[in-house]
């Protein structure tokens, strides 16, 4: 064999090697397709990069708002969804698009508004009631609109307080959480927020938390594989390998361990 021909083969081998490195690195991760909490709260800034050290598995983030992960999940461009609207994560369940939903972790929604509180929320005692208040005097809300979970539990509020919101004071931004909270400071208005945002959200202006502690403000996270017999390409044992981590009482205390301020703001929730 010449000298020539031996290194076009070595350069050749070379290359396959190389390849066969850059297709295992392109396929040692994941896509999540999770609510704009996660992301927003800072929680996967902390969780990731310890599921990443355990695992060699990197996870990529779609942050969206519920409604339009679950849909990124049905068009099977996300392998898993991280999501907290529990009817929406059911149905998408039901309907084959996802293998199982587990729960993660809860927090709490919170009503937050300006300071001096014009619509009186504080003297009321439950969510329905506060959101009757705000309606009444007409004071100024801002809904993000964009069907995520938390535009779902403030779509449920209106409904128990017999409420179909319109308006001029009804401030609907289409927008993710940090975006709706900075308007809300902007107006000001009032606004609902799942309290891990709140707890990180740094433009408050003249907003305070005005209501909380209702039951309804209840908050559960749940995570689901995307379903691989609907769609073939989704990384079933990567995706699954991150949903039994988050699951694990190492994940579960990566969640517990994450807080702003000195609070916690999610709590683990797995059986």
């Amino acid at each position: 064999m010449t000298r020539t021909r031996r290194f076009t083969l070595l350069g050749f081998a070379s290359g396959l090697a190389m390849l066969a490195a850059f297709s295992a690195s392109a396929q040692a991760f994941i896509t999540v397709a999770s609510t704009t909490s996660t992301e927003n709260s800072g929680l996967f800034g902390h969780i990731l990069p310890i599921f990443q050290a355990d695992t060699g598995v990197e996870v990529r983030v779609v942050s969206q708002g519920t409604g339009q992960a679950l849909e990124t999940g049905r068009r099977g461009d996300a392998d898993v969804v991280f999501v907290h609207a529990r009817a929406q994560e059911e149905a998408f369940v039901a309907e084959g698009y996802g293998v199982q939903r587990f729960d993660v972790m809860y927090n709490d929604f919170v009503i937050v508004g300006p300071g001096d509180d014009p619509a009186g929320v504080r003297a009321t005692d439950t969510a329905a009631a506060a959101m009757t208040a705000i309606a009444g005097a007409p004071a100024s809300f801002a809904s993000r609109g964009d069907d995520s979970g938390t535009h779902s539990a403030e779509k449920a509020l209106w409904a128990a307080a017999g409420i179909e919101p319109a308006g001029e004071w009804y401030l609907s931004t289409g927008s993710g959480m940090g975006a709706t909270l900075n308007t809300a400071a902007q107006v000001p208005a009032y606004a609902l927020t799942d309290r891990g945002t709140w707890l990180s959200f740094q433009n408050r202006g003249p907003l305070e938390i005005v209501s909380e502690g209702d039951p309804v403000l209840f908050n559960p996270y749940g995570i689901i594989l995307v379903n691989p017999e609907r769609h073939g390409h989704v990384k079933a044992e990567q995706g699954q390998a991150f949903i039994d981590w988050i699951l694990s009482d190492a994940g579960q205390q990566a969640i517990a361990s994450f807080t702003v301020g000195g609070e916690q703001l999610f709590f683990p929730s797995a059986q």
